[in-house]
Parts: C-alpha cells; structure tokens; sequence
C-alpha cells in the first residue's frame, strides 16, 4: 500500500483538526455548564473548586470563557 501524496495527507490532517477544534470547544461549552450546575448546587466558585480540587481562579475562568450567551438555553448532556 503507497502513502498518499503528501498534500492530499495535510489536507486529511487539516480537516481532523479542525474537527477537533469544534469538538473540544463544544465539551468546554458543556464542561462550563456542568460548572454552572455545580455553582447552583453546591452555592459558590469556591465550593464547586474545592470540590474537584482545583483553584476558584480556573473554574471562574471556565465558566467566564464559555458560558452560553444570556437568555439561550444551556448545553447539556443526554447521558
């Protein structure tokens, strides 16, 4: 079996980052959701961050960069 060209190889490579980039943009979006949930269950940043043992600073990062717009629906889950 012969390796395919290598531009027809960057174009392969091309397309699956940028299926990866939507990929992983679409679990951030998710992930902040969860965080959200977190927040309203558990009452604050803080206690969602000691929870999972991060710092406060990374969840309200997360949560900041990729809330979903005010007055949209929140992604979430089916599982």
């Amino acid at each position: 079996m012969e390796t395919p060209p290598w531009r027809e190889r960057v174009r392969a490579e091309e397309e699956l980052l940028e299926q990866l980039r939507l990929q992983t943009s679409q679990a951030a979006k998710r992930r902040a959701a969860a965080l959200l949930d977190g927040v309203a269950d558990l009452g604050s940043v803080y206690a969602v961050a000691k929870e999972l043992g991060r710092s406060h600073t990374a969840i309200d990062k997360a949560i900041k960069k990729h809330r979903p717009p005010a007055g949209t629906d929140r992604p979430t889950t089916t599982e």
